[in-house]
């Protein structure tokens, strides 16, 4: 935009300095010419004067002898009938013209230059005819003094003008094209995620507005985002109430090995909800990067549905998870995906179904997440990623959500058949450059073994650890109640 409007400038002052240049040229070269052809014609004057006071050849010759253009080899006098006084060089048809016109001067071209012809009455002549012609030359270099000078006085102050006036227009440029690219970088930071970023308002009038206007929205986009962490905080809250009945439910049991499996399963649920009400309350500026490892996710989730699909008689089978796929996703946003793919599964087929989960790193780098199962498939697949519109007799929400958390990562989502004979659901994630995933894990590497900690792996509420082992003692509790009721008599 700055070059732009430097070239507008530019072109603009250039054809303003060539429609009056041009023209002040050609004025200062008839005026040079002008003023040597006035100069002739005084000096014709001095001459028409030697000749009204004597007609002596010899006395005019000595009397020529002060006019400047008699010394340069200037001035000729004719005299009809008599021989020509000083260098002529005029042609005798233009001599004979203003001897016939008689008191009209003429200016006619010749060799190096122009004649200045001027007719004068003498008061007596031997021949009779009592008209004189005085001559005089003007040299090509009278005509064009000065005019070099002036032209290149001309020419400096039009490039003077285009160069200021282009010098001017970029700092104006500068300035709006500061101002824009400082809106620009602010609204850019605040997209990646920096909420504290804000606008200097600088520039013309409508970009101070426009920053305005940008750090207005900005403050409003803050202010929601902390309304809705506190109502989601709110709402985890609102968990503590049936929590406190099933804890004190389990404290009113008996001693022994099921009430303390209870009672440690209720322990761990509140300490779940605290910890998801404090990550809800954290503002987004602090929480830092968000990664993680697709393997340890998904083997994790699968071994949470495994027992699950042991229940129910599901054959399921797990691929792709032995070595660290890092990806720029959220531990909490992925296992939410993980757990809408396998609910899916659990939920809208029969018991009995098999399904597969595998683990694909492709080129880009890109991660693919595929959950495959034997069901009856997705009848259509692109209403099933729309909000409310799934057709499965669901909410509609689960793969919208897949869909959301995808793109917000670089992926996307895909469905169709599986070789199985039911959905397919692939979902792309965009894998962490290798550099900033060692500089993130202090040294560690993508090609780490699996069996190495996970350095500064974030925790918190996305650690489901103690609530699959709190829900696996719940399970546990179950099974036992349910063999001890049968071994009754």
């Amino acid at each position: 935009m700055r070059r732009a409007l430097a070239l507008v400038a530019l072109a603009t002052t250039s054809m303003v300095s060539l429609a009056f240049v041009v023209p002040l040229l050609l004025v200062v070269h008839q005026i040079a010419r002008d003023r040597a052809v006035t100069d002739a014609q005084r000096q014709a004057d001095a001459a028409v004067a030697v000749l009204a006071a004597t007609d002596d050849t010899h006395g005019i010759e000595k009397a020529v002898l002060t006019i400047p253009a008699w010394n340069q080899d200037g001035l000729a006098i004719h005299v009809s009938g008599e021989p020509t006084i000083g260098t002529t060089r005029a042609k005798p048809s233009d001599i004979k013209l203003v001897r016939t016109n008689g008191e009209q001067p003429i200016t006619a071209s010749v060799d190096g230059g122009v004649v200045y012809l001027k007719p004068t009455t003498l008061l007596r002549t031997q021949s009779g005819d009592n008209t004189a012609v005085i001559e005089v030359f003007v040299p090509a270099a009278s005509l064009s003094r000065g005019v070099a000078g002036a032209s290149i006085a001309l020419i400096v102050v039009a490039i003077g003008l285009v160069v200021g006036s282009v010098v001017v227009a970029d700092r104006l440029a500068a300035k709006v094209v500061g101002a824009t690219r400082n809106l620009a970088a602010v609204a850019r930071a605040f997209g990646d995620g920096n909420l504290d970023a804000r606008v200097e308002p600088s520039g013309p009038r409508e970009l101070s507005e426009a920053g305005f206007s940008f750090n207005t929205m900005a403050d409003r986009v803050v202010a929601t985002l902390d309304a809705e962490r506190e109502l989601a905080a709110d709402l985890s809250h609102r968990l503590r109430t049936p929590l406190t009945a099933l804890r004190l439910d389990a404290e009113a049991l008996d001693d022994g090995v099921d009430a303390a499996r209870m009672r440690e399963a209720v322990a761990t649920l509140e300490r779940e909800v605290d910890i998801i009400i404090q990550t809800a309350r954290r503002p987004l500026s602090e929480r830092g990067p968000e990664w993680c490892d697709l393997a340890e996710v998904v083997a994790e989730r699968v071994d949470f549905w495994g027992a699950l699909a042991e229940d129910e008689g599901r054959d399921f089978r797990l691929a792709g998870v032995g070595r660290r796929v890092p990806v720029a996703v959220s531990r909490t946003e992925l296992v939410s995906i993980v757990d809408v793919l396998l609910g899916n599964v659990f939920r809208h087929t029969a018991p009995g179904v098999a399904f597969a989960v595998s683990v694909l790193v492709l080129r880009g780098p890109v991660a693919a997440l595929v959950v495959e199962d034997a069901g009856t498939g997705i009848k259509h697949p692109r209403m099933a990623v729309r909000r409310g519109n799934s057709g499965g007799g669901s909410t509609g929400l689960g793969l919208d959500i897949v869909r959301r958390v995808a793109e917000t990562a670089g992926g996307s989502i895909r469905i169709d058949t599986s070789p199985m004979g039911g959905a397919r659901i692939r979902v792309d994630l965009a894998m962490l450059d290798p550099a900033v995933f060692r500089n993130m894990t202090r040294g560690g590497g993508l090609g780490a073994e699996r069996d190495e900690p996970w350095p500064d792996a974030p925790r918190g509420a996305g650690d489901y650890r103690p609530l699959h082992r709190a829900v696996g003692a719940l399970r546990a509790m179950r099974k036992t109640r349910v063999n001890s009721r049968s071994d009754r008599p």
